[in-house]
């Protein structure tokens, strides 16, 4: 069960982002992190370019086998030995991939995610402005 409402707006705002900026890939699918040995890239991993993050290489981002224009979800990871908070795009990917991408970010105890799936364009109440 979901915990959030869906807000078209808001996804409009993610899409904007995401489609006005670009990205760059920095991991292909298969490649093992440059850190962590055990942890294997399920989807091609980059970034968002023009955009800001903790990190400073910009919103990470997860790409499927899907169109590379579509945003699926987003997912906010917790990391206590970082001790930050982190969003990453899944663009163009399918269920499989939706849970290749939360296996490999959830392998470790330092840092658990949530998922945030792409609902119905559906624009609550509250999210109406005054103009």
């Amino acid at each position: 069960m979901q915990n959030y409402q869906n807000n078209a707006y808001f996804w409009q705002k993610v899409d904007t982002l995401f489609l006005s900026s670009g990205f760059t890939i920095s991991r292909k699918k298969g490649e093992i992190h440059p850190v962590f040995s055990n942890l294997v890239y399920p989807v091609d991993y980059g970034h968002i370019t023009d955009t800001k993050s903790i990190s400073g290489e910009g919103v990470s981002l997860y790409l499927g086998s899907m169109s590379r224009y579509t945003i699926t979800a987003l997912v906010v990871a917790a990391d206590i030995l970082a001790k930050e908070l982190d969003v990453k795009v899944l663009v163009g990917c399918n269920e499989e991939e939706v849970n290749d991408v939360l296996r490999f970010l959830n392998q470790t105890d330092y840092q658990k995610t949530i998922l945030i799936r792409r609902g119905e364009n559906v624009i609550p109440e509250w999210a109406e402005t005054d103009n």
